[in-house]
């Protein structure tokens, strides 16, 4: 099965000018929390709730910071025409729960989640995703905390 398939393609975008108060309240109103940060048709970043928190908030940036201060700006991405269990695998591999979904003309789609592989695609694929997300690494292993 390909991804396109199972991705959602309403997907809402922010700018990376956008402030991260606009970026919360898009977040709140769909009940999400992450959103692609686009610019002249292009994805140039992704935003998280986490982002906000932790790069903004907890690093003094109030509610008039921009996107584009706090947002990742490597971004992980995935294809349309992809097979579900080899972007299950990458989803892994990369420790990510969510994933860009892009045409091969490299213009933003759609997105795919950890729960949409887990309803529509493979179980036991996406158990191996969810278990390679769930490894403890870096600052974010919470038994490491200071």
């Amino acid at each position: 099965m390909k991804i396109s398939k199972i991705m959602h393609r309403d997907v809402k975008i922010v700018g990376p000018n956008e402030t991260l108060r606009d970026a919360a309240v898009v977040m709140k109103k769909l009940d999400v929390g992450v959103l692609p940060v686009g610019e002249h048709d292009k994805l140039v970043g992704m935003i998280t709730d986490r982002d906000i928190a932790i790069r903004g908030i907890a690093e003094g940036k109030g509610p008039d910071a921009k996107a584009r201060d706090v947002m990742s700006h490597e971004v992980k991405y995935c294809f349309e025409d992809e097979d579900v269990d080899h972007v299950a695998e990458n989803m892994a591999e990369l420790q990510v729960r969510r994933l860009p979904v892009l045409n091969r003309d490299k213009r933003l789609v759609g997105i795919v989640s950890l729960g949409d592989l887990a309803t529509q695609g493979s179980l036991p694929k996406t158990a191996r995703a969810l278990h390679g997300i769930s490894q403890p690494g870096g600052q974010r292993n919470q038994s490491h905390a200071a």
